[in-house]
């Protein structure tokens, strides 16, 4: 029986990406047999996607740290500006794979994870510029809390050093994710480490083990909210998480796609409802998505001079109606360990802390490695 040309063309177009995604992985696979008895602390993977000379620099503080015991795969998502092909690798523990297409945030941190012995995987975001002593810091961190599966590093306004870009995710009921403290001067912020929701994959280091065991990021989603829906399901498995209050990175923040771009407003609005979907308990669940369209709808409504109208009403219909994978919703919460108000309490319930970029303190970090151990 022949199919139809469009049919064919899809069928072609999945087995070609296929075949380049195969590709990827036997890149890494023949990178890991290589270096056989060496032994790296963590693998950091940092995604490129058009990101221009910033990738080269964020390339060259990594080859400067303090620590050196770690290796760097850097997954090129098809960039169509040279950023991969001029890049200049500093030594032998950097690994370029270049994909010919776009796979997205998510798929392209799983490729750089594959094939991975290290016990720590650190994401890392091209548009960033880690301190020289960042990864020492991590490692630091590491030793302290031991039990501790995610840890975040302070993000720094690269435009502005004397203005935070994020201390930590921060999670609200309504599934609206935000970065503790942006904008507000880094003086304000703690002087110690301290246990938050889940940390920003600009700059985060997971248990491999852990972020293993929940399927790493969802690749359903693309981009966007992927590292929030991850520390959820870690978070429901009984993880924790320790923001590093002098592990240091510099953000430049929306490199690629703009800050309110109708793509980033499209997947941001759909995958908020996703994560809900999937990851939200029972008992949570029906607050959880009616305050969250309630927002969108307010907030479209108050900011729709800045906002993308379309993009904001395809997200929330494709989060509706859509569902991210079949069986997702009943695996993730078959993984539950914790409480439903042990994750009550982790979440902002206040309406109001959204505008003040509430940070989300939860615990001391002594009692979440007590937690976690």
């Amino acid at each position: 029986m022949r199919l139809p040309a469009r049919r064919n063309k899809r069928r072609r177009s999945m087995q070609i990406a296929q075949s380049k995604l195969l590709s990827s992985h036997a890149v890494l696979r023949d990178a890991a047999t290589r270096r056989q008895g060496s032994q790296p602390w963590v693998r950091i993977i940092v995604v490129n996607y058009n990101c221009g000379s910033i990738l080269q620099n964020c390339v060259d503080a990594l080859a400067a740290q303090s620590m050196p015991n770690f290796e760097a795969v850097i997954i090129d998502n098809g960039s169509s500006d040279g950023s991969a092909d001029q890049l200049s690798l500093p030594d032998a523990r950097f690994i370029l794979v270049q994909n010919d297409a776009n796979v997205g945030f998510a798929a392209a941190n799983n490729i750089g994870s594959s094939h991975c012995s290290a016990p720590w995987i650190a994401t890392l975001n091209p548009d960033t510029i880690a301190a020289g002593n960042w990864l020492d810091e991590m490692r630091k961190a590491a030793e302290r809390h031991r039990g501790v599966q995610m840890f975040g590093a302070t993000l720094i306004d690269a435009a502005d050093r004397g203005r935070v870009d994020g201390f930590g995710d921060v999670l609200s009921i309504a599934g609206i994710a935000w970065r503790g403290a942006t904008g507000r001067p880094v003086s304000e912020l703690p002087v110690r480490d301290e246990e938050v929701f889940g940390p920003c994959a600009a700059a985060a280091m997971f248990d491999r083990e852990a972020f293993e065991s929940a399927g790493g990021f969802d690749e359903t989603f693309f981009c966007y909210v992927e590292d929030v829906d991850l520390a959820f399901r870690l978070r429901l498995q009984g993880a924790c998480c320790v923001q590093v209050r002098n592990a240091i990175v510099r953000h430049y923040g929306s490199a690629t796609t703009g800050h309110l771009s109708p793509f980033v407003v499209f997947h941001s609005f759909r995958n908020r409802l996703w994560m809900i979907k999937k990851d939200m308990p029972a008992l949570l669940l029906p607050v959880a998505i009616s305050t969250n369209v309630l927002f969108s709808l307010g907030m479209t409504v108050i900011s729709y001079r800045k906002l993308p109208v379309s993009a904001v009403l395809k997200g929330l219909w494709c989060g509706l109606t859509k569902p991210c994978a079949p069986g997702q919703r009943r695996r993730v919460q078959q993984s539950r360990r914790i409480s439903v108000w042990r994750l009550a309490g982790m979440l902002v319930w206040n309406p109001f802390a959204l505008r003040h970029r509430h940070v989300g303190i939860l615990r001391r970090p002594e009692a979440a490695q007590r937690a976690g151990s």
